[in-house]
């Protein structure tokens, strides 16, 4: 009676052809409204929002078309693609029947005292058939999971390409700041020698004293000290820019030397609000396909809880051939196998445990995801709006640094100033103007780093989907 009780739930479960394991649902998560310092408005699709062109910089375009198809990072997701399908044929394929085919021969022979030859010759054929029934949907779960982790691949090469133009529009204006810093170092430098020659004149007229000569010399040399780091920079961000676009290194510092403005975007960007980040995010859109794909393996794990069912049989057929005649044989054979688990120390159900503690620790990661994702823009956003008044504010400085420090040689030859007034003028201006080429690579920077915590451009030259 116990074993009919038993048996009884199997056999529904075969006869009705259940499919085992939580079907999966997207997970929802709690977002705000809007961001700090936004407003409450949706944006476009910025997945194919090619945010790079606002530095109306021929020469940053140029190298993102070139090296988009090209970087290794993007290679290697697009390869991981290809690995994705075929893993797609390879779960499916469990549930399709299988057939093999099989064939020998066998010569033999004898040779007797009497000189007599015996030789016999056998050849046999064979064909095996097996169709493992997925009453329980171990296979419909992997192929499902399986499709799942084809589109986070999808999704991964999205995540690569992103990262490769963040990558290269951040070191290109890396360059063209080390590029800017070394012009304005080797003005500043002139200016010093032109300050070091006039206090040198005066020196000889016997109105400045060597104190007055050693100081100016001073920050010739300061200056001096300063270019080498400044073309360090410029030289590894175009070893850097090389190495992205899948050339060798040193091979772009040439095509550089003629230099160029620092980028600046020329339109802001519209953030929407923090639900358009689980559309155009391919990091978030990855981890989520990641969860289905785990969502789809606890079934798979399940599965094995329960008996499978397969049907098999076999052809064989021999040709034989001896001294004395020849024949052959046909057999056959059919039958169904059933293997039910009944005592495997537990093994079974700890692989559902590990699937459901694999899903929920996916869940967790998704939602990691997310909220770094608001975390990224809310910090890039509030960046650049200060980043647009530091640089205004410092435009309107380095005039009056430029300015003060005309006035003051003025005042020098006058007489009504000092050699310290002139030094601490020179020291303003350059100050004045290396901190604007910096807070110029800041706004850049941040605007970069916005456009990348939206999702901007994620899309662009990403392969389509083929199954």
């Amino acid at each position: 009676m116990r074993q009919k009780t038993l048996l009884a739930p199997t056999i529904a479960l075969i006869l009705s052809g259940c499919v085992v394991g939580p079907n999966y649902k997207p997970p929802i998560a709690e977002l705000p409204a809007k961001y700090s310092e936004a407003k409450d408005k949706s944006a476009e699709n910025v997945r194919l929002n090619p945010w790079w062109e606002r530095f109306k910089d021929k020469r940053l375009n140029a190298l993102v078309a070139e090296g988009m198809n090209e970087n290794l990072s993007v290679l290697g997701s697009l390869e991981r693609i290809v690995e994705a399908q075929a893993n797609v044929v390879a779960a499916g394929a469990g549930a399709l029947p299988q057939v093999n085919g099989s064939a020998g021969a066998i010569i033999n022979g004898e040779n007797s005292t009497n000189a007599k030859h015996t030789t016999n010759k056998t050849a046999s054929a064979g064909l095996t058939a097996s169709w493992l029934l997925d009453f329980f949907g171990q296979y419909k779960r992997s192929t499902e999971a399986a499709n799942y982790s084809l589109d986070a691949a999808y999704d991964n090469v999205n995540v690569a390409r992103l990262a490769y133009f963040s990558d290269l529009a951040v070191t290109y204006v890396d360059l063209r700041y080390y590029q800017e810093s070394l012009a304005l170092t080797r003005e500043n430098l002139a200016s010093r020698r032109v300050t070091l020659k006039l206090i040198n004149d005066i020196k000889e007229a016997g109105s400045a004293s060597r104190l007055d000569v050693v100081q100016a010399e001073g920050l010739v040399n300061q200056t001096l000290a300063e270019i080498p780091t400044l073309e360090t920079g410029y030289h590894l961000a175009a070893n850097h820019i090389a190495t992205l676009l899948a050339v060798p290194a040193a091979t772009m510092t040439a095509s550089f030397a003629r230099g160029s403005g620092q980028p600046m975007p020329r339109n802001a960007t519209k953030t929407g609000i923090p639900a358009d980040l689980i559309r155009n995010r391919p990091d978030i859109r990855q981890a989520e396909r990641l969860l289905a794909a785990s969502t789809a393996s606890i079934g798979v794990a399940e599965s094995q809880l329960y008996p499978s069912i397969s049907l098999g049989g076999s052809i064989d057929g021999s040709r034989f051939s001896t001294r004395v005649g020849s024949g052959g044989l046909l057999s056959w054979s059919f039958g169904p196998t059933v293997v039910v688990p009944i005592f495997n120390g537990g093994a079974l159900k700890a692989e559902v445990d590990i699937a459901n503690s694999v899903a929920r620790q996916q869940y967790i990661a998704w939602k990691q995801v997310v909220l770094n994702a608001i975390e990224e823009v809310e910090d890039a956003q509030i960046a650049l709006h200060r980043d647009y008044q530091t640089v205004y504010a410092l435009r309107r400085l380095v005039v009056s640094y430029e300015e003060a420090l005309s006035l003051a040689r003025e005042s020098y030859k006058g007489g009504t100033a000092t050699v310290l007034d002139i030094l601490d003028a020179e020291r303003n201006v350059a100050n004045g103007r290396l901190t604007l080429a910096t807070s110029i690579r800041n706004l850049a920077r941040d605007y970069i780093a916005l456009n990348v915590a939206i999702g901007g451009g994620s899309d662009i030259g990403s392969p389509i989907k083929t199954q």
